[in-house]
């Protein structure tokens, strides 16, 4: 994981948010995009703050467990 990818334009990312997202707070989540062998995740509330990148299995597996909770 690392809090500076170096996934070139964030704002050209196709970013999206979980369908669990609370629509009456619309911007209180987190976002995701992929890139090139990593998965973009940032806040969305300041979407031109940092970013954290995971490697694509290292997501996977962060998912499944989150999923299990």
């Amino acid at each position: 994981m690392t809090d500076n990818p170096s996934a070139g334009d964030a704002s050209a990312m196709n970013w999206f948010k979980s369908s669990y997202s609370d629509s009456s707070s619309g911007n209180n989540c987190v976002e995701v995009a992929a890139a090139p062998d990593t998965v973009l995740v940032r806040d969305s509330k300041n979407t031109r703050g940092p970013m954290l990148a995971f490697e694509e299995s290292a997501w996977a597996e962060f998912t499944t467990y989150a999923a299990e909770g």
